[in-house]
């Protein structure tokens, strides 16, 4: 239970400028950015670890393997609000390994996926919303996708991806952001060591 100041957590940001994992494939040195910044952490003796970007949850196993410190497991985190909620199908949007590699296909849970053009269309997206080209046009491009396949079925819309959180904030259709699970996890995670929750 937090009764001052000194009951909430000390958190710690490293923002590393690493390469946006935005393609098909990952290469190794593309990962020794995260990797380093993982370590920085270590060192400094945290707690625990959150790892914001969805695709780099990929490759959880061989970083959590470089690092005594433990890292939340943003897809065991998933499954846990997946069954909350009690979803039986989803569309994953994200990054194309995001998507190609299952990082979000879960057994007894149907996922329909985007075809490999509209992967392409979101990862334009991705690229061009963070560098603030038209925006607009990247939201409706987006949200094209989504709505065809909660029209086909899907319960609900994975955005597996940072810039989708953003992205459709505002949106109201069913979807459920990856950023929002991560904050949850990280405020449960936090409590129970103070004797909360």
């Amino acid at each position: 239970m937090i009764s001052s100041n000194r009951d909430f957590p000390h958190i710690l940001i490293n923002s590393i400028p690493a390469p946006e994992l935005i393609h098909e494939t990952i290469l190794p040195e593309e990962l020794e950015h995260y990797r380093a910044g993982l370590l920085e952490l270590d060192k400094l003796g945290v707690e625990f670890i959150v790892m914001v970007c969805n695709t780099i949850h990929l490759y959880y196993d061989y970083l959590q393997s470089a690092i005594s410190t433990p890292i939340l497991d943003l897809r065991k985190e998933l499954l846990f609000d997946l069954h909350l909620r009690n979803i039986k199908s989803t569309t994953v949007i994200g990054t194309p390994s995001t998507i190609k590699e299952g990082l979000y296909d879960f057994p007894g849970i149907r996922n329909l996926h985007p075809t490999t053009k509209e992967m392409q269309s979101l990862s334009r997206a991705i690229f061009l919303f963070n560098k603030g080209i038209e925006k607009t046009q990247q939201r409706a491009a987006v949200r094209a996708i989504c709505e065809k396949y909660l029209g086909r079925g899907a319960d609900t819309i994975i955005l597996g991806c940072t810039e989708f959180a953003a992205m459709l904030e505002d949106d109201h259709f069913s979807k459920i952001s990856t950023i929002d699970v991560l904050v949850d996890a990280t405020i449960r995670r936090s409590y129970r060591r103070v004797g909360g929750i």
